[in-house]
């Protein structure tokens, strides 16, 4: 397969990511997807944040956020957001205390 391809490729499969995670899944909230998975949609807008970075493109996390989720994340929390549980707190804080010094572990 040639880079260009495969640039396309992977930018496809980031576009679907992020469709499912906006659009046909918002219910699954940040915490969980961090607690299973090690990242979430502000962890997604972040990679997309340095991406433009590496490249000379200031973008400011709040830009990112926006690009990434369609709407200010402050609308986002609004419409879909939830208080996180006193459960998912505590499987965030040992998720967290195995993570800590590899963020993208």
């Amino acid at each position: 397969m040639d880079e260009q391809t495969r640039i396309e490729l992977e930018a496809a499969a980031f576009r679907r990511l992020r469709e499912h995670l906006i659009e046909k899944r918002p219910d699954v909230q940040n915490i969980d997807l961090m607690n299973l998975a090690g990242f979430c949609r502000n962890c997604l807008s972040r990679w997309y944040q340095e991406a433009a970075s590496e490249r000379g493109i200031e973008m400011s996390k709040d830009e990112a956020r926006e690009l990434f989720y369609g709407m200010p994340y402050s609308e986002w929390k609004r419409n879909h957001q939830t208080e996180a549980s006193d459960e998912q707190k505590a499987a965030f804080e040992v998720a967290f205390r195995e993570n800590v010094g590899n963020p993208d572990k």
